[in-house]
């Protein structure tokens, strides 16, 4: 009975503030960047639940809220992203990334602020260390498209060495236009899928589309396939005329036949 009362009185004495509150760290080592770089940001959380994802919310210098990805952490509570551009670039001035979860009151934030753009004057050549080398590596990135005929849908699919950066996949005209883009996560095993619909004004090109992955800041961690758009709809590989000879040539084989069973039959 005295072991009991002694155990309640000790309980009771534990202060409430003793029970961990959920904390989240935020933190980048690019306080100030171009407009054509990305900024890597880095943080730790607890005593959240860990199936929970977190979210990192970037708000550019007007207010606007650019990006808003819902990301997962490891089981010490780390967790990375790396944000590209926003297109053409980003902003002069500073951005704000928030990190919040459903677990947490408090949020943590952190501030990079763009100094200004990378792209060179008209007129001056930019300079490169390896102008003219050819690099022969593989790309780290498969990628492919699957498609039916007549159809608004392409599945883009693909997958990748690191499971830890994002794919982003940017989608451009015949011309050149940009007409999609969008950013996905790769999962455990390095394999990521997104369908995307054609059809509408940015699509109202004839040819071939080009469909670009791109992961980190890594030149050949890039890779492209095309689709042929004919009408917002995708066109197969052989081709529209293909199809036009096909369907010839079934109609006459269809009347050839017919032709040589009215040739062998009797005369009554």
């Amino acid at each position: 009975m005295l072991k009991t009362v002694l155990l309640v009185l000790i309980a009771m004495s534990i202060p409430i503030s003793a029970f961990a509150e959920p904390m989240i760290e935020l933190a980048t080592t690019q306080s100030e960047i171009h407009s054509l770089d990305s900024v890597l940001v880095t943080g730790k959380i607890t005593d959240v639940a860990t199936f929970k994802p977190l979210t990192l919310t970037v708000i550019s210098p007007d207010g606007e809220t650019v990006y808003a990805p819902q990301i997962s952490f490891d089981k010490d509570g780390i967790f990375k992203r790396l944000f590209h551009p926003t297109l053409p670039s980003f902003k002069d001035g500073t951005y704000t990334v928030i990190a919040s979860h459903p677990d947490a009151e408090k949020t943590a934030e952190i501030q990079f602020t763009v100094i200004g753009s990378t792209i060179p004057p008209k007129g001056i050549p930019v300079k490169s260390s390896d102008s003219g080398i050819i690099s022969t590596k593989p790309s780290v990135i498969t990628l492919s498209a699957d498609t039916e005929f007549g159809s608004d849908r392409i599945l883009v699919s693909g997958s990748t060495t690191s499971s830890i950066t994002d794919i982003t996949l940017i989608v451009t005209s015949p011309q050149g236009n940009l007409v999609s883009i969008a950013q996905i996560t790769p999962d455990n095993t390095g394999k990521f899928s997104l369908e995307m619909k054609s059809g509408g004004p940015l699509w109202k090109e004839n040819g071939f589309y080009t469909i670009t992955a791109n992961q980190g800041l890594s030149s050949e961690h890039k890779q492209s396939i095309k689709v042929e758009i004919d009408n917002g709809v995708v066109v197969p590989e052989f081709g529209a005329i293909a199809v036009m000879i096909l369907a010839v040539a079934i109609v006459s084989i269809i009347a050839v036949s017919a032709k040589s069973r009215l040739s062998i039959m009797p005369r009554l």
